[in-house]
């Protein structure tokens, strides 16, 4: 079984962080939540999630992949944390998949992660780096990095990994269960 690991920090963009985890689960993926200090974080609009573990007690090697879910503030903590930023390089290094939605590119970009092409949430290119910037696409895949715009992506975008970690048949199935032709 294919398992994700998904760090929360104080700040989350709510929409992201829940639909990653529902999506994944239901394509039969393992996630493990990990908050950046106590287990209970609360995001951007005032939903608190109970972290499954804590980021210090994570060890890359027992994920396939990291996904960060965005939000401004908990995409600045992300990006701020030296232990995430450890793990996105560790991930990295050893070919796993790494993924970032919203303003968390912006972590991806401290990590030195954003390759070719990206997406984000409108207006982070400018920190992160408009020449590599794509908004033509809701989803990005460059390589091991995939890259989301926003809250309305969080579907697509769960989607995607599902395809990437356990593949077509799986990512066709939960897309017409979730009634997601959009993506």
């Amino acid at each position: 079984m294919a398992s994700v690991l998904v760090p929360l920090a104080k700040g989350f963009e709510e929409i992201e962080a829940v639909t990653i985890i529902d999506v994944l689960r239901r394509g039969g993926i393992e996630v493990v939540t990990a908050s950046l200090d106590e287990r209970e974080v609360t995001g951007a609009n005032g939903i608190t999630i109970i972290a499954n573990n804590t980021i210090n007690n994570v060890v890359s090697e027992e994920f396939d992949m990291i996904v960060l879910p965005g939000g401004h503030d908990g995409a600045v903590a992300l990006k701020e944390n030296a232990r995430v930023q450890t793990l996105l390089k560790e991930f990295d290094s050893s070919g796993k998949k790494v993924g970032a939605i919203c303003a968390a590119p912006m972590a991806l970009n401290a990590a030195g992660l954003i390759k070719n092409r990206y997406t984000c949430y409108p207006s982070y290119e400018k920190d992160i780096g408009v020449e590599k910037f794509t908004d033509a696409q809701n989803v990005v895949v460059d390589k091991n990095i995939i890259t989301s715009r926003g809250p309305a992506t969080a579907v697509c975008f769960a989607l995607e990994i599902v395809k990437e970690l356990v593949g077509e048949e799986t990512y066709k199935g939960l897309k017409a269960g979730l009634l997601a032709d959009y993506c």
